[in-house]
């Protein structure tokens, strides 16, 4: 049973890894495509050029060119990419709402219109319908918001004419309120165009805007009298299942992948027209000249992220397999040891009737074989049961004969020299030192082999990645058998002064007995290790996905592009609920010294508004340092800088648009005010730089906005209304000018969604939670393995007239050194695993962020574990007194057995 269950374990865990792996990824994809969609499909088309014979119907054409666009994708992902929606959004018109309430009678409003194919239909309208062809009137469709704020109702006229397409002079008519939020779809196209849910006030004597949407024929009518080129866009979801994304995380998944991914838009464009046009409009869109398809995708670099991160998880995943293994088959060798035990006599009378030890040993491995390849096959059948890939029946080959090896090894060893099974004399202290420097220098070796090599390159499981945890057990035992005697007879002698004998006895026999209990150290240490380094890097991941969250917004929200949008940047600084605002600027520059010349490095100069950062967030080290360094007060010529190396008093020169501009370092710029979360967003939008300079904005008053190649606005409030600042900037899909709204509540919320994450976390509790099954399994044979031995001692001094509580005070005390042994070494070297692997275990490739994120130890969890191991140990100790109890004096004591005494 015990092989089936390892082998089953070693053949099913790479499959099982796989299809956790295919889950994260599948989610990846996921949470990226709610933002925007993960393939865009854009042509931009010409009024209409109707020819004899002929009537536009743009929604059938826009209709079937999506089914062509979807059709051209390469097998593989047949059935995972589906269309999702098809766009044209027109620039803005004016319409002339008459009778407004409240307002003048010309009634103006700025209409940003759509045709949008995913719009709802009709049952999430509360009045009318949705639009649809109506000749040369342009019908609207608009939500209850809409509605309300301009006194709105069905069939109502609202003219439109010039905003940003001239020569327009059309009749619009409403034709139907919807419900935003209705069950009857339209949820993505709400969030991605909250415009069209939710008008946003002018300001400024300006006109409000207001979103609304309308049909294909109303396209045509505007475009054909403004003579403009409008764009349409195809938008495609991917939807991978999990055992197909799975299969993409290897080396020859990850080449289809890429390949898939650069063959399909050369597909789509040829399905799309079928010929280049170099530029023209040489295509046609039913009646509409069309140029040719371009295709946009974010989803390729997603994807490299995510394996790089899944390199990283696998590190975490392998550790735990290993852990699970490492417990099982020491858990193989206590039960070989005991049933070595139980048949030595037979076979030393075999031996003494002249059976040699080979003889014994491979009579005992033909009879044990059978058994072996039972369990391997219902390990294997097992793993084939299992949802996932192909089971790794090496692996599983493998590990049953790993099973199948101990019994006729220790056999052999037993008749031939039984040091196996008694105290080892003198002459084996030689041999015990040779094996332990052994294992220390293979797991020094492991350890320097993974720190050198990373895990770059590496590809499915890693045969040396999984090895180092058990040589480090191996380590960790050896040195705490070693050590933990030595206080252990320091008390005995100090308890020997005392009344009782209990004490004494119990601690002397642990001390002399701690070098036979190795397996059991082993099985807890290796055990615990896995727990608490598991529990270590979930919490480090769960809390650095959060921190790198922040450092990504900065601030409760951010706008970065606020210098390309100012007047987006100034309706977000004013929305509801935003109470300070404090601009980020970062410029890059490549300045020399001032004295000698020499390159100092580029470097990335972030201005920031120090007295508007530090009466926002008080505790910001950013803002503290600038103010403590007198940066937000007046200054000089020279811009004051604050470095992240050089030294007070230096003076730094670079040149831009031909005129030269000195930096003058006041002094050294903390780690922490480098670490700002308030600098995240400028610093995120480059890649890391030879040097961080950090000044205050008065000092770069000389800069114009082009010249700096990231700014950013953070926005401070507790109560700010997201969905406010949402209708003013949408989440944009990829390749979309303009700026981006972060939102750190949005931001947290997709980091506490990883897949990723979860799937660590899984294969951990999973690995965890058998290995403690396999753990107690091993602890009770091992205690049954010496049960005999504590069982006479307890009789001798039964006759001597101990007692029933003492009797389990004696097997309390004396397995309560290991025990405490056991969860020392555990929770250490599960502490310390992190930073002995070094660069084998970037926590960093998780979560972002401008550094590795902070250890956050779970100390309950911790606590629980060593606890656990505890009761475990005093609920072993009580039942085998219970069972010593029913047994009387003759089960145990017999004559002419002297080797236990």
């Amino acid at each position: 049973m015990l092989t089936a269950v390892l082998v089953g374990v070693a053949a099913a865990g790479p499959g099982l890894f796989q299809r956790l792996g295919g889950d994260a990824l599948a989610g990846r994809f996921e949470q990226v495509q709610r933002a925007a969609p993960g393939v865009v499909h854009s042509a931009r088309i010409d009024p209409e050029e109707p020819s004899p014979g002929r009537e536009s119907d743009l929604g059938a054409d826009l209709a079937r060119y999506a089914s062509a666009l979807e059709n051209a994708a390469p097998n593989s992902l047949r059935g995972g990419l589906a269309h999702d929606s098809t766009r044209i959004e027109l620039p803005t018109v004016q319409g002339d709402v008459a009778g407004r309430r409240g307002e003048d009678a010309a009634g103006g409003v700025t209409l940003s219109l759509m045709y949008a194919s995913d719009a709802p239909e009709k049952g999430a309208y509360v009045a009318g319908r949705p639009p649809r062809e109506r000749g040369e009137v342009v019908e609207l469709a608009v939500s209850e918001r809409t509605r309300d704020a301009l006194g709105l109702r069905v069939g109502q006229r609202i003219g439109l004419q010039g905003g940003a397409l001239p020569n327009v002079r059309a009749e619009g008519r409403v034709a139907g309120i919807f419900r935003a939020g209705h069950p009857a779809g339209g949820e993505r196209l709400w969030s991605e165009q909250p415009l069209l849910v939710r008008p946003l006030p002018g300001t400024a004597g300006a006109a409000p805007e207001v979103g609304a949407l309308v049909a294909p024929r109303g396209v045509e009518v505007l475009q054909n009298q403004a003579d403009a080129e409008f764009t349409v866009q195809w938008n495609m979801r991917i939807h991978l299942k999990d055992d197909v994304a799975g299969r993409f995380l290897g080396e020859d998944g990850a080449r289809e992948f890429r390949r898939i991914m650069a063959r399909y838009p050369p597909a789509a464009k040829e399905a799309f027209c079928g010929f280049e046009s170099y530029g023209g409009e040489w295509c046609f869109l039913g009646i509409h000249p069309a140029t040719e398809l371009e295709s946009d995708t974010e989803l390729t670099d997603v994807f490299e992220e995510f394996r790089q991160q899944w390199r990283q998880a696998g590190v975490v995943m392998s550790f735990a397999l290993a852990s699970l293994l490492g417990v099982g088959l020491a858990a193989v060798c206590v039960t070989a040891l005991l049933v070595v035990r139980r048949r030595l006599d037979g076979d030393l009378l075999r031996r003494a009737r002249g059976a040699s030890a080979t003889g014994l040993a491979l009579g005992r491995a033909g009879r044990s074989a059978p058994a072996a390849l039972l369990g391997y096959g219902v390990g294997c059948a097992a793993a084939a049961v299992v949802p996932g890939s192909s089971p790794a029946y090496g692996t599983g080959l493998v590990v049953a004969v790993l099973c199948w090896l101990p019994l006729p090894v220790l056999t052999w060893a037993a008749v031939r020299d039984r040091a196996v099974l008694r105290e080892r004399a003198p002459r084996g202290a030689g041999r015990r030192l040779v094996a332990e420097a052994l294992v220390l220098v293979l797991a020094a070796g492991g350890v320097l082999a993974l720190r050198a090599r990373g895990t770059e390159g590496a590809a499915g499981p890693d045969p040396l990645l999984a090895a180092v945890p058990v040589l480090l057990g191996l380590v960790t035992v050896a040195v705490l058998v070693r050590c933990y005697p030595w206080p252990v007879r320091a008390v005995a002698r100090w308890s020997a002064r005392g009344r009782g004998a209990v004490a004494l006895v119990a601690l002397s026999r642990a001390a002399k007995e701690a070098p036979a209990r190795g397996l059991a150290l082993l099985v807890l240490v290796v055990t615990l290790a896995g727990a608490v380094f598991g529990g270590l890097v979930s919490g480090t991941l769960v809390e650095g996905r959060r921190e790198a969250a922040a450092w990504q917004v900065g601030a409760d929200a951010s706008f970065l592009g606020a210098g390309r949008d100012p007047g987006t940047a100034g309706r977000l600084a004013r929305a509801r609920g935003v109470r300070e605002t404090v601009a980020v600027r970062q410029l890059r520059v490549d300045p020399v010294s001032g004295t000698d010349g020499g390159r100092y490095g580029i470097s990335s100069l972030v201005g920031v508004d120090g007295a508007k950062l530090r009466g926002a967030v008080g505790s910001s080290p950013a803002a503290r340092a600038l103010y403590d360094a007198g940066l937000t007060r007046g200054g000089g010529r020279d811009i004051r800088v604050l470095a992240s190396e050089g030294h007070a008093g230096d003076v730094l020169t670079f040149t831009l648009h031909g005129k030269e501009t000195r930096l003058r370092i006041v002094g050294p710029l903390p780690d922490a005010a480098a670490g700002d979360a308030a600098l995240g967003p400028v610093r995120g939008a480059a890649v890391a730089r030879q040097h961080l300079l950090v000044a205050d904005n008065r000092d770069l008053r000389a800069f114009v906005a082009s010249d700096f190649e990231e700014t950013a606005l953070l926005l401070y409030g507790a109560r700010m209304d997201t969905e406010a600042l949402r209708s003013l900037v949408p989440r944009s899909a990829p390749g979309a000018a303009g700026g981006e709204l972060r939102i750190r509540a949005e931001e947290q919320a997709e980091a506490d969604d990883d897949r990723l994450i979860a799937a660590v976390t899984v294969a951990h509790t999973v690995c965890t939670a058998l290995a403690v099954l396999l753990a107690l399994l091993a602890l009770v044979l091992e205690l049954l393995l010496s049960a005999s031995a504590r069982g006479r001692t307890t009789a001798y001094l039964r006759t001597l007239g101990l007692g029933g509580r003492a009797a389990s005070a004696l097997h309390l005390l004396q397995l309560l050194p290991l025990v405490l042994a056991a969860v020392a070494g555990g929770v250490a070297l599960g502490l310390v695993l992190p930073s002995l692997l070094g660069p084998a275990l970037e926590l960093r490739e998780f979560t972002g962020g401008p550094a590795a994120p902070d250890r956050h130890v779970d100390v309950l969890f911790t606590a629980a574990l060593g606890t656990g191991i505890c009761l475990l140990v005093a609920l072993a100790v009580g039942v085998e007194t219970w069972l010593g109890r029913r047994r009387g004096l003759g089960a145990v004591l017999r004559l002419g057995r002297a080797d236990e005494h």
